[in-house]
């Protein structure tokens, strides 16, 4: 695999970033300001430009990404620059996961690796809506069901952070350009504004990031430390139905 334990890119502004990352790393995926378009609080919004940068399908050994094959679970890295856009802050663009072979979706867990991160989060008959707050260290979950973006709203740090999901489906962008975005909109002054798009919006929920609870598990490491001791908490990324209590605990 080509790629040095530590990259610089450029964002928007132009100033340099460091990935928080001890592998190789490969070229990114770029999305745009451009790209984001159909999911802006302002539709005629005509920034131009990168946005945010993610490194997907990364191991430190090839003895780790054979694993990480054997479990269908894929390990990305998603750096976010400080960035306004037409007076909102910068943000992902937002997707849903299908469901498993039992019915139950597929979720998604990360880790803040620096600055801060919201993740605003939904279901899909957009009767719940939680804005989660995180900071370095700690760990989010996105249940089954719920579509999720992220956003940076900081104006001056970058926003890193470390995913694992499972590598067994493609994610959803749809249903958020057909909606035309989440059903809120964080802007720069304004805060949470409603999108006029949706029908209804439920009550935001405002929380603070928690560690993830299991029955038997507490996931306190680092995500990729999980990778390393094979951890077997991370079962419940393909077997969400066996994990249902889970769930239900997260963001009461």
């Amino acid at each position: 695999m080509k790629g040095n334990n530590l990259s610089h890119k450029k964002s928007p502004s132009g100033s340099l970033f460091s990935v928080c990352w001890k592998g190789p790393l490969p070229e990114p995926s770029v999305r745009t300001a451009e790209d984001l378009r159909g999911v802006l609080a302002n539709p005629e919004c005509t920034c131009k430009g990168p946005v945010y940068y993610m490194y997907r399908d990364l191991a430190r050994s090839a003895k780790e990404r054979t694993w990480l094959a054997e479990q269908q679970l894929r390990f990305d890295i998603t750096v976010i620059p400080p960035r306004e856009i037409c007076g909102e802050f910068v943000k992902t663009k937002g997707h849903y996961h299908p469901n498993d072979p039992s019915g139950t979706g597929y979720p998604e867990i990360y880790e803040v690796l620096a600055g801060e991160a919201h993740y605003l989060i939904q279901n899909q008959d957009c009767s719940d809506a939680v804005m989660i707050a995180a900071c370095v260290g700690e760990i989010v979950v996105v249940p089954p069901g719920y579509g999720h973006v992220t956003i940076n709203p900081a104006k001056t740090t970058v926003l890193q952070m470390a995913n694992i999901v499972s590598s067994r489906f493609l994610s959803n962008y749809e249903r958020y350009e057909a909606q035309k975005g989440a059903a809120y909109f964080e802007m720069v002054k304004e805060r949470f504004v409603q999108n006029p798009a949706y029908p209804k919006h439920p009550h935001l929920r405002l929380v603070k990031a928690q560690r993830l609870l299991d029955v038997k598990n507490t996931i306190t490491d680092p995500l990729y430390d999980l990778i390393e001791k094979r951890a077997p908490v991370l079962e419940f990324l393909n077997y969400p139905e066996k994990s249902g209590s889970l769930f239900r605990e997260l963001y009461p």
